[in-house]
């Protein structure tokens, strides 16, 4: 029988980061100065997310340094910063000072980023980081695989959000997927039983998200290829708002 907490968990809101990176894919295939991407966050905040989620990659493929400080003095909600743990990323982070800045692991030759950070084989680098970030009063969080042992390794730098890696999850099926929803999900339970914030991202699309929508303890999920996707065929606010009924609909 569910207690009263459980049940008031389970209905509790869950807030979306749209990832608008590549809105900037395709300004940048041009070279143009359009699609604007001050637009399409005040169209994503209009259409009813609770943040808008950007990566500045140290090649500068899509999100350019000008365009952090332009959406830094426009976004009405909360921007959440994606930067890799080095040196230049974070002095950009601690200057631009987002409300949230997500480390995320970063390749130069990857098509996006891929799996999470190791906690365990780079805490000193991540550690120092996450002091430096924290010490400039930005939300910290860390984007990680849904393992217990690299959850307990947060622990120990003191970040206050993970975000669960969920491509693992969206690019499997039937029971190779259901394996992996339950990793997310005992990582989850775990990192909320320790007093963390739970996240989650990449991957998720307008199938696959009403799954993860549906973990109690689950606070924000942060999508954007999907969104942009299909925004291509219905335009950035009802994409959206479609996001949005399909997480709010887990949630009843």
């Amino acid at each position: 029988m569910e207690t009263t907490q459980q049940s008031q968990e389970h209905h509790a809101q869950i807030e979306l980061g749209v990832n608008i990176d590549h809105i900037a894919t395709l300004r940048q295939a041009r070279g143009t100065s359009y699609p604007d991407l001050v637009e399409a966050a005040f169209l994503v905040e209009e259409a009813g997310a609770n943040a808008i989620t950007i990566h500045l990659r140290e090649d500068r493929r899509h999100i350019q340094d000008q365009d952090v400080y332009d959406l830094r003095k426009t976004i009405k909600t909360r921007m959440n910063l994606e930067v890799a743990a080095t040196d230049e990323m974070i002095a950009i982070a601690c200057d631009v000072h987002p409300e949230d800045a997500c480390v995320v692991p970063e390749k130069r030759e990857e098509l996006t980023t891929e799996g999470g950070l190791d906690v365990i084989g780079q805490f000193d680098r991540i550690q120092k980081a996450t002091r430096q970030l924290s010490s400039e009063n930005i939300r910290v969080s860390l984007f990680i695989e849904p393992d217990i042992e690299q959850i307990k390794r947060v622990l120990e730098i003191g970040a206050p959000v993970i975000e669960l890696h969920t491509g693992t999850y969206a690019n499997a099926n039937g029971d190779d997927q259901k394996r992996e929803f339950d990793r997310i999900l005992k990582a989850t339970e775990f990192a909320h039983d320790q007093g963390i914030h739970v996240n989650a991202g990449h991957g998720l699309d307008y199938s696959n998200t009403a799954e993860i929508a549906r973990i109690p303890q689950m606070r924000e999920l942060n999508i954007g290829h999907s969104v942009i996707s299909r925004a291509v065929f219905v335009g950035i606010s009802k994409a959206t708002r479609q996001i949005v009924e399909v997480m709010q609909n887990a949630r009843k």
